[in-house]
């Protein structure tokens, strides 16, 4: 007798749910190597060809960092390692999606996925086409500003520096604090 195609894939697929720990380090710790010596080379490269190959090899291996921190705060990799949770920690400051607002939105995003009401921080909201038309023309403006072009373009301003870090702050600060530090951070970088 066959088994049914779900239960199928999680028995073939349990044995991947074991997290090898020293591969789990060993990507984490490479990864972030070459990320500081791509930013050395994007920082003190001569010729801007070679800034421009070292900045987006940065920005490669800054992503492939991001999938590592939500990993983490999944609690899929490096669990119970204070070092990984300082690591992270100061990573999620540096993306601007510091641990507390992080993990709100982000399980917020997973239990709420492509439903069709509003949306949370780190998302966009979805409408169809009949709730856009029965909307108030003041919700048509807001839900198409958040989803024009430009505003995702300036994602860093609106989405991680404003809604993840600033506007989470001025809600709850005291749930938030690393939301304030994360800014912080950006702002004496910039100084």
């Amino acid at each position: 007798m066959r088994t049914a195609p779900g239960k199928y894939l999680i028995e073939k697929t349990r044995p991947l749910a074991c997290e090898d720990r020293a591969l789990s380090w060993l990507l984490t710790i490479s990864t972030l190597l070459l990320m500081l010596v791509f930013l050395a080379g994007t920082i003190w490269n001569f010729h801007w060809t070679g800034k421009l190959v070292c900045s987006v090899a940065f920005a490669l291996l800054a992503g492939r960092m991001f999938v590592i921190y939500h990993d983490h705060q999944h609690r899929a990799i490096l669990t119970k390692s204070v070092a990984a949770d300082v690591l992270m920690t100061l990573y999620g400051l540096y993306m601007l999606a510091p641990a507390s607002i992080w993990k709100r939105s982000h399980n917020y995003h997973h239990k709420n996925n492509s439903k069709l009401f509003s949306s949370s921080i780190g998302s966009y909201p979805i409408m169809t086409v009949q709730k856009f038309i029965i909307a108030t023309p003041a919700e048509q403006r807001s839900y198409l500003l958040v989803r024009h072009p430009v505003t995702i373009l300036l994602g860093y301003l609106t989405m991680f520096a404003w809604g993840m870090c600033i506007g989470s702050f001025l809600v709850n600060p005291r749930k938030h604090i690393d939301s304030l530090f994360a800014i912080l951070l950006h702002i004496c970088a910039y100084v």
